[in-house]
């Protein structure tokens, strides 16, 4: 069975994807409030007013293994709406949402995380023997034993929540909804309003709230037009008929949760300290890690390699200007860029290599229909799935 295709099998109305975002969205802010509480009373215990507080000092005011075991519980509890909305919302299973095989196949999960992470880590030790003057030594045992726990037990729940959102949950649903006659609406709205809302947000320096604020008005606009051309039978013109043949394919998803997935990380601080051109690696990872969902029919390989590089990142090397700052042994001084080496070659020479690997390991074929065949739903199914 095909991967996108098998959710076919359960409750799959866009609906539910859009009730079931929010109810894992609901979980994680739940998840952090320990987080938030912690960080409020130690900046007021250092001074700070409850009422005017600084976002950044809050995201580095608490000792960094207490803030990172903090801020990777809200993705702990996300995960249980995960659950919730999977197996309640959509009468799901787990593992269909996980992968089109029999059972989860977990010599690709580790196969995929023992590679990606020896590669990694080979590649800091060998920026670090060359340029030895960008680094300082960072190593304090005790602190790194309890960084190592807390990293190994929750930073895999936290990437592998990622991965089960968007190659996984949000893969199989704008894959359903492909065949949905209302949905090119849908996919020209969200590619017109990504960089709408960036725009919005970079030229008024909007905080995350402000953000979100600015993303839901913008999103309520397009429900707006949406009725608009609704009420008017746009949807059932034989222009948008066309339409819909032409986005019924498997790269459209694989493109809208990259670029979604790219898009949530806007508000990370490398963004703001790299600038919005390092957009380009968080969107080409998600392209790679969309590819290799598609490619292997399931994400293990996602899951591994995901779970590989964060977790072996946060126990070499820290940097002041990024989301997770680590007890780590290594910490990066040097002043950073997205520059070439930086975005272009990972994205465009190392996830190109990686994947050609991957296909001579597993002995990947039909390229073609795996990433861009079409996405047919059973003759029952009612291809109004947006109602």
């Amino acid at each position: 069975m095909d991967f996108i295709k098998q959710a076919f099998n359960f409750k799959h109305e866009f609906w539910r994807y859009l009730v079931g975002s929010l109810i894992i969205a609901v979980f994680a802010s739940l998840g952090q409030i320990p987080f938030t509480v912690a960080a409020m009373l130690k900046y007021v215990a250092n001074g700070g007013s409850a009422y005017n507080m600084d976002e950044k000092q809050l995201m580095t005011i608490l000792e960094p293994n207490l803030n990172l075991f903090l801020l990777l519980l809200s993705f702990a509890i996300g995960f249980i709406g995960l659950i919730i909305a999977v197996k309640y919302l959509h009468k799901q299973t787990l593992l269909s949402v996980t992968t089109a095989r029999n059972k989860i196949d977990w010599k690709r999960v580790m196969f995929s995380f023992l590679f990606w992470g020896v590669i990694s880590s080979g590649m800091i030790l060998i920026d670090y023997l060359t340029t030895p003057e960008s680094y300082v030594w960072n190593f304090e045992l005790e602190r790194f034993l309890i960084l190592a726990v807390i990293a190994v037990l929750l930073i895999p729940i936290q990437t592998s929540l990622e991965e089960y959102i968007f190659r996984g949950y949000l893969m199989q649903g704008f894959g359903t909804v492909t065949t949905s006659n209302q949905f090119p609406f849908g996919f020209i709205f969200t590619l017109l309003s990504i960089p709408i809302c960036s725009n919005i947000i970079m030229i008024y320096d909007l905080d995350v709230w402000e953000g979100i604020g600015a993303i839901g008005a913008v999103i309520g606009v397009g429900a707006l037009v949406f009725d608009i051309l609704k009420k008017k039978n746009a949807f059932e013109s034989e222009f948008n008929k066309n339409l819909v043949t032409s986005l019924r394919k498997k790269w459209v998803p694989l493109l809208i949760t990259s670029v979604i997935f790219g898009g949530m990380h806007v508000f990370n601080p490398e963004v703001g300290k790299l600038g919005y051109g390092v957009m380009v690696y968080y969107i080409g990872t998600g392209v790679f890690l969309g590819v290799l969902t598609l490619m292997d029919d399931g994400m293990e390989l996602a899951l591994g390699f995901h779970a590989a590089n964060n977790l072996f990142g946060a126990l070499l090397v820290t940097a002041d200007w990024t989301v997770l700052q680590t007890h780590s042994v290594l910490k990066d001084v040097s002043e950073p860029g997205a520059g070439f080496g930086d975005v272009i070659i990972p994205v465009f020479v190392v996830f190109p290599i990686l994947l050609f690997i991957f296909a001579k390991v597993y002995k990947w074929t039909n390229w073609k229909e795996k990433l861009f065949g079409n996405i047919e739903a059973p003759l029952k199914e009612n291809s109004n799935l947006l109602d």
